[in-house]
Order: C-alpha cells, then sequence, then structure tokens
C-alpha cells in the first residue's frame, strides 16, 4: 500500500518507559486519480493525489487481491498501517547550496601550520597528470543536499487515523511541509 503525507516535525514520545525520536507526519487521505493496466500502458500502476502533489506508484510488487482492493477505491487513506510494521519512505532532503569540499564530503582539510595559509578547506591535489583531465565522479565542491533519499525498514510507532496523524521512529529527509511517499513493504 501507499500514501502521500506532509511532514509536520520531528519530536518524542514515552512508551513503555523509554523515549523514541519520532517523525510526525501528516498524512491526510489520498484521492485515487487514475489507474494504468497491462493492456493498455504495458504496466500497472496507481496515482495519487494529495493537495495537487500527484505521484504514481508501480504495482508489480502486490497480490492480485491488494490490486483489486485497490480499483474499488477513490481514496487511500492511514487504515492500512498498522502499529508496529516496517515501512520505506522516500523524500526530498533540505538543500544546503553551493559548499565546498569540507561540509559537502567530509574531507579534512590542510594542516594548520607549516606554512598554510588560506588552504586549510581546500580539496587538496585533485588528479593525476599523466590522463591530463580530471576523472568522472571526482569529489569536488558543489551543491549539497536537496536529493531523493529513501529510507528501508522504518517502524511505525503511532496510527492516528482521525486527526491523519502517522508517527514514524527516528529521522525522515526533508523540511517541514516536505512531501513524502510512504509504502508498505
Amino acid at each position: 500500500m501507499f500514501i502521500l503525507g506532509k511532514k509536520i516535525k520531528m519530536t518524542q514520545i514515552w512508551k513503555d518507559g523509554k523515549v523514541f525520536p519520532v517523525t510526525v507526519i501528516e498524512a491526510k487521505p489520498n484521492k485515487v486519480e487514475y489507474f494504468r493496466t497491462k493492456e493498455k500502458d504495458k504496466y500497472e500502476s496507481i496515482c495519487l493525489n494529495l493537495n495537487n502533489h500527484k505521484k504514481e506508484f508501480r504495482l508489480d510488487k502486490l497480490t492480485d487481491e491488494e490490486k483489486d482492493m485497490l480499483k474499488n477505491k477513490k481514496v487511500i487513506d492511514l487504515s492500512f498501517f498498522k502499529e508496529g510494521e516496517k515501512v520505506i519512505v522516500s523524500s526530498i532532503s533540505k538543500g544546503k547550496g553551493f559548499t565546498g569540499v569540507v561540509k559537502r564530503h567530509g574531507f579534512g582539510g590542510g594542516p594548520r601550520t607549516h606554512g598554510q595559509k588560506n588552504r586549510w578547506r581546500a580539496p587538496g591535489s585533485i588528479g593525476p597528470t599523466a590522463p591530463q583531465h580530471i576523472f568522472k565522479g571526482r569529489k569536488m565542491a558543489g551543491r549539497a543536499g536537496n536529493q531523493r533519499i529513501t529510507i528501508k525498514n522504518i517502524e511505525v510507532v503511532s496510527v492516528d487515523t482521525q486527526n491523519n496523524i502517522l508517527m514514524l521512529k527516528g529521522g525522515v529527509a526533508g523540511s517541514r511541509n516536505a512531501l513524502i511517499e510512504i509504502r508498505k513493504k
């Protein structure tokens, strides 16, 4: 099963005498826009709509019973998710702008002594002299963040179907109000 939600905040809750960090996600009922079928489109998928944010999910891993159940639904809500089960969460991480190699890739920088001036956060040597060009994939300065992040095996801590709130254990990538995709395993 699939659902789209909006990241509200991160907080912590107490359960059985232990504290758990949780991400609070508001997952209002998603409207089913359309279905794609094997006969017409050569693959099966469903398109969900949450506040004009549309996302298409493939139905390859679902059983025939689950596919039939989805095709009869006009709206998908949190009733499919249960406390304690594992889910897969995808979202876009926070963009950090143009950054250097120390922040972007965790380089250590140069020594602070022995005549080093203004080279503390520099990348150092960036390539060999023989091919006379830089190989693709070299870790250099550039834009950091703003990438799609998928985290598997996140536990559902709490499901509140009346308020459309889903609490997931741990952190989920993205800023507040970011669109979050939640899929059952």
